[in-house]
């Protein structure tokens, strides 16, 4: 079990901010070109920020708690999904707090 604890955890991630999406009306998942684009533009940068860390020996991943599956670079798969796990759970708390702050302000707006 300890070689999917990376995965799992970033499944968990992706779980535990669900309800920034559904409750919340984060709207990351309703944007899927925006999500895809941001994604795009973020992942390659610390997938090359990676290969050089590993490269220089400054950067190493525990082969007790990856599956052992690597991409060119002998970058764990784990960590490929960690740099679209991430950014996804970071847009989703910046929209369901933009989106609460928003109904905040408006209440205040209308009361104050």
């Amino acid at each position: 079990m300890d070689r999917y604890q990376y995965l799992i955890v970033m499944g968990l991630c992706l779980l535990a901010t669900l309800p920034l999406e559904l409750v919340f009306g984060a709207r990351v998942y309703r944007r899927p070109r925006r999500l895809l684009l941001t994604l795009l533009l973020v992942a390659p940068v610390f997938f090359v920020w990676d290969l050089v860390a590993v490269a220089r020996n400054h950067w190493w991943f525990s082969p007790r708690y990856t599956t052992g599956w690597s991409v060119p670079g002998d970058v764990p798969v784990e960590e490929i999904v960690f740099f679209v796990v991430i950014p996804i759970c970071a847009l989703l708390t910046r929209g369901a707090v933009q989106n609460i702050l928003g109904q905040w302000h408006r209440r205040r707006g209308r009361h104050g």
